[in-house]
């Protein structure tokens, strides 16, 4: 998929998400979302922090590899950090500061030469990989939003882009968890929100994952508990992926409690 496509549907989940935050009183930036310590504010200010990184990781190299050496002097409170120093702004600024994040990061990304490697605090990446990593960020943290504001957002098959990270980078979840990956190939088979069906992986594979698009994606976000998902495994190793299954570079996290949304 060419990097404009995918920069498209980021700015789409952006700008569902800029609507959802937009019209709130200032004192509504400072309801608690899912994440422990984390309000909205927390979660917007997160997003704008980590495009403007990517924005550094594109054009300014040098300054990019001075915030690589905080989080790994850092690495279990490096986002936090940001996370709060961002929310500490008015609301009014710090929506301004996410817009114009964002607005920047897809100007440079535009810009990245075909087969380039960006480097990222996971392992570097495309600019198409790039973009696909920030929507499916701007989907996950959106999530948290939307909960702590009681909204029920309906899918859309930009989610497709979600399980496309989460299947690609099966082997880097091993990696996080201090595993190796097992050789046996995993079918993947997911039902969009239009009825289609996603597919990766060799049709005759012994194993398989299936279900939903939308609760394979909640659960590689770590956005819902798998108890409380139809998301299905056949075979060992397709079911011991699920269990660490994430698509993003951090940390593994605790997830969601079961029966937390119910």
């Amino acid at each position: 998929m060419l990097v404009d496509e995918v920069l498209a549907d980021l700015w789409a989940e952006g700008a569902e998400l800029d609507r959802l935050v937009g019209g709130l009183a200032a004192d509504e930036w400072a309801r608690p979302t899912p994440a422990d310590g984390w309000t909205i504010a927390h979660q917007i200010a997160h997003l704008a922090w980590t495009d403007e990184a990517a924005r550094m990781a594109v054009a300014e190299p040098e300054g990019f590899a001075e915030l690589l050496k905080q989080g790994a002097a850092n690495p279990t409170g490096y986002v936090d950090d940001a996370a709060a120093e961002g929310a500490a702004l008015p609301p009014d600024q710090l929506l301004v500061y996410w817009r114009e994040s964002r607005a920047d990061l897809a100007e440079v990304l535009k810009g990245v030469p075909a087969g380039e490697k960006i480097p990222w605090f996971g392992p570097p990446m495309s600019a198409t990989s790039m973009a696909t990593a920030r929507l499916m960020e701007t989907w996950a943290h959106g999530q948290d939003v939307a909960d702590a504001l009681g909204v029920r957002r309906l899918p859309s098959n930009r989610l497709r882009h979600v399980a496309h990270l989460a299947v690609r980078t099966r082997g880097f979840a091993y990696l996080l968890h201090g595993r190796t990956a097992p050789d046996a190939e995993i079918r993947v088979e997911l039902t969009g929100p239009d009825g289609d069906v996603w597919s990766w992986g060799p049709e005759d594979a012994a194993q398989r994952v299936s279900g939903p698009a939308l609760d394979f994606c909640l659960l590689a976000t770590q956005r819902r508990h798998r108890d409380d998902l139809a998301v299905v495994a056949e075979g060992a190793d397709a079911d011991e992926w699920l269990g660490i299954v994430q698509a993003f570079a951090g940390l593994p996290g605790k997830g969601r409690e079961p029966g937390q949304f119910a």
